[in-house]
């Protein structure tokens, strides 16, 4: 089956839909699922605004509440996990996933789904050293430290996620495994990305929470975006007991802007005689069971059980006999049911209520699958009635943190805490602590220039349409990568990734550059990575090519982030 794969979404669900529908007319053929890596922005109205983090002049409602309200229905499945631009009060209502609208479908805090019998994990949010250890504690209204700590990784999530044992075919991460970036071009990224060479040299760029489920769950395909770069690597695990070793091809896409490289088409094999639609994975359900006590909703640092005599239980894999269980508990029926159902009133643009508050509700999703596993509602536990310390500790942790945010781009105070990996832990570094100027500000450059700018500097980001007829371009049938590298040896690369040259993708004319080639593309390349294409989104929009200096500033991202007037997006 065709699994189109986006980076960052950032609301821009008709132009992503619009591209998609498009390639299908254009090229024939039929996109199966759609796999969102995060920023998704399930904006529901002007209160779920408020509960977002990004410079205030840029929330924007964006298109997600037509397919909320019912104006709109997604035409292609949907799948997606959040990552550090959400509403979050509205992806809290789900903390085990759910619908967001109808055919379009959130993983959870962590999560693992079946699709046409392919299991589909992922991991929502970003990490941060300082919030990994906490629970689950922010509730709505969020201060300007929940805010942003309300979408940082939880270690409990991932010890859920260590505990799966059966194979995985696709993961989803929005930021980055650290030190993926050996396993392709690292010359090529730090060319797009000069300000990450430090990181990159130093092995602190990424998440070390996902660095270690990638070495445990070894994914056949691993997406990511965060980095609002295009990134392909391949990467080699050490084999494990008597088994081949497996490979897990990793992927990042940019956001969905025009000449961007922010959605790609991956085929993925079926496998013959499964369901249909969505369904639960009875392995992921029996963890959720097994693991529902560690489950906690308080900003108190905590450990997961190890196997060192101080815990009654530490292995909290699941058994046969307990998959079996969770089968009984649905009646042997895993299809995921259409129950969507709207918990707050959607945007009205002809009625705009810009002082409406955040919303607090439970979910009746959520409630029902809780009732049926014997689940805790984190989030209603969370909220007024739950957890009380939870919610005043966290509503006073921004002063305890406010120093650490002016002072140092990693997290320097704090001992490391990762179980199993404290290796540079406590100076990764991850974009949710720096500010990129041009990030956002790019997005306004875009608007209003002149065509032949826009071209201009699409031909320096390898936007080259010299050899393709105009409105014309080739299905990306297939992702081209690097060969694999051994996780043994990472070795670092500095030649071009073999890549063919993108190009535009949306019902617009296409203007060809004379007289230059393909940027990304090696010599020796055969006939069929020329043809493979990546998709782009065109507009009446240009880029700027004054609007980025050769190397993007980088400040604090406590710099009076909603009002000052040249704000730039704080996290990636």
């Amino acid at each position: 089956m065709k699994i189109a794969v986006e980076g960052c979404c950032h609301g821009e669900l008709d132009k992503i839909y619009e591209t998609i529908a498009y390639l299908e007319k254009k090229e024939g053929v039929k996109v199966d699922l759609l796999l969102c890596c995060g920023d998704f922005q399930a904006v529901r109205n002007e209160g779920d605004m408020k509960c977002m983090a990004v410079p205030a002049k840029y929330r924007s409602m964006q298109t997600f509440y037509k397919y909320y309200s019912g104006e709109k229905r997604a035409p292609v499945l949907t799948i997606f996990i959040g990552g550090n631009h959400e509403a979050s009060n509205h992806l809290q209502e789900l903390p085990y996933g759910g619908w967001v609208a109808p055919n379009i479908y959130y993983l959870g805090y962590a999560g693992v789904i079946r699709y046409k019998g392919i299991r589909i994990g992922g991991l929502s949010g970003i990490f941060k050293s300082r919030d990994y250890r906490k629970g689950h504690h922010e509730f709505p209204p969020y201060n300007p430290d929940t805010l942003r700590s309300v979408y940082h990784i939880r270690n409990v999530e991932v010890f859920k996620l260590k505990q799966i044992q059966m194979p995985i075919d696709i993961f989803m991460s929005h930021d980055w495994p650290r030190g993926i970036y050996y396993y392709g071009s690292t010359g090529e990224l730090l060319r797009k990305k000069k300000f990450l060479r430090q990181e990159v040299e130093s092995n602190t760029l990424g998440s070390p929470a996902a660095e270690e489920l990638l070495a445990h769950l070894q994914p056949s395909y691993w997406f990511s975006a965060h980095l609002h770069v295009k990134f392909a690597a391949v990467m080699q695990h050490p084999p494990k007991g008597n088994a081949p070793p497996r490979v897990t091809k990793f992927l990042s896409l940019d956001k969905c802007l025009p000449y961007r490289e922010f959605l790609q088409i991956v085929d993925v094999p079926e496998r013959p005689g499964s369901s249909e639609g969505l369904e639960y994975d009875p392995e992921w359900l029996a963890i959720l069971k097994a693991t529902n006590s560690l489950q906690r909703t308080t900003p108190h640092p905590w450990n997961p059980p190890e196997n060192n005599g101080l815990h009654e239980r530490w292995d909290f894999r699941a058994s046969e006999a307990a998959m079996m269980e969770v089968v009984e508990d649905f009646n042997g029926e895993l299809t995921i049911p259409d129950n969507f159902s709207q918990t707050v009133p959607p945007y009205e643009p002809n009625k705009p209520q810009p002082h409406a508050s955040p919303s607090c509700n439970t979910n009746p999703q959520t409630t029902e699958l809780c009732a049926t596993l014997g689940l805790t509602d984190i989030y209603a536990q969370a909220g007024p009635g739950g957890d009380d310390l939870g919610r005043v500790q966290g509503s006073i942790g921004g002063e305890e943190d406010d120093d650490e945010d002016r002072h140092s781009v990693g997290s320097v105070d704090e001992p490391s805490e990762y179980p199993s990996d404290t290796s540079g832990l406590s100076s990764s570094l991850n974009p949710d602590e720096i500010t990129i100027e041009d990030e956002w500000e790019e997005e306004e450059g875009e608007k209003g220039k002149e065509e032949v700018e826009g071209r201009s500097n699409a031909a320096v980001k390898g936007d080259e349409l010299s050899n393709a007829p105009v409105g014309e371009f080739n299905t990306p049938s297939r992702m081209v990568l690097p060969e694999p590298k051994s996780e043994a040896s990472p070795t670092r690369l500095s030649n071009i990734m073999n890549l063919p040259p993108p190009f535009h993708s949306t019902p617009a004319v296409a203007r060809p550059q004379p007289g230059a080639e393909g940027e990304g593309q090696c010599e020796g390349d055969d006939e069929d990575a020329t043809a493979v294409r990546m998709l782009k989104r065109t507009s009446n929009e240009t880029q700027d090519p004054g609007s980025r200096g050769t190397t993007p500033r980088i400040k604090r991202r406590n710099q009076v982030i909603y009002t000052a007037a040249d704000d730039d997006e704080g996290e990636d």
